[in-house]
């Protein structure tokens, strides 16, 4: 039976049992800052005991847990700021985390002996850490500073932001990755390989989350900000 629970949140649920139901919830949790040990406070009393914008927190777990993606920016009020600071604490865990992390184990379970093969593979997966971390360093350094000055009203440019694309080719390149570990790589530990891999599909589930959150709610919070830029312009 699938314990995931497909619904709308809110913020008088227990915070306890969200985790429960949907335990990728703590990855949210974390970018957030907020730690466990909340007894039985709700979603509403733990986000307020945290400095943590209820609204956005709810969006984001939200559109998660959502199979349609139909959670969107318009549905609730979100503050754009604490959006950011998600955003960027994401780009930490996956650049300075979870993807070295993925590397290092994978690099303990290659075949000795096999020093092509295991090269090309190792090369593969960094060319895809390497786009990862542009775009992510691209959003930090470029479009999350347009944004803040966007909320100060000071700024009458737009930015052009493909994240549609560019989430595709990165989403593109990772199922490349783990199709060949699948079809082609003759490892000779199962369990370690299998156990990689599991960090792999993890992985690429949580970065198409996080890809969700920027196309359905941060990019719409633009696009509704530079309106607002405008017409004070």
């Amino acid at each position: 039976m699938n314990k995931f629970r497909f619904g709308k949140y809110r913020e008088s649920d227990a915070m306890s049992n969200l985790i429960s139901e949907n335990y990728p919830a703590l990855l949210v949790m974390s970018r957030f800052g907020i730690a466990l040990g909340f007894g039985e406070k709700s979603i509403g009393e733990v986000c307020r005991n945290n400095q943590v914008d209820t609204n956005t927190f709810l969006a984001i777990i939200n559109l998660m847990v959502s199979e349609n993606r139909i959670i969107q920016a318009s549905d609730t009020k979100i503050s754009v700021e604490s959006l950011i600071n998600y955003l960027h604490n994401s780009h930490n865990y996956f650049l300075n985390y979870r993807l070295p992390e993925i590397r290092e184990k994978l690099s303990k379970v290659l075949n000795p002996g096999e020093d092509d093969l295991n090269k090309a593979v190792l090369e593969y997966f960094d060319k895809f850490v390497a786009e990862v971390k542009k775009h992510m360093l691209n959003e930090d350094k470029k479009v999350f500073p347009y944004v803040k000055s966007l909320l100060r009203a000071g700024s009458k440019d737009k930015y052009n932001i493909g994240f549609s694309k560019q989430h595709e080719q990165i989403e593109t390149r990772l199922t490349e990755f783990k199709n060949i570990l699948i079809k082609y790589y003759p490892a000779q530990s199962t369990n370690k390989m299998n156990g990689v891999l599991f960090d792999i599909f993890n992985c690429e589930k949580d970065l198409a989350s996080h890809n969700a959150v920027e196309e359905y709610l941060f990019l719409p919070a633009i696009v509704e900000l530079e309106g607002k830029t405008e017409k004070l312009s």
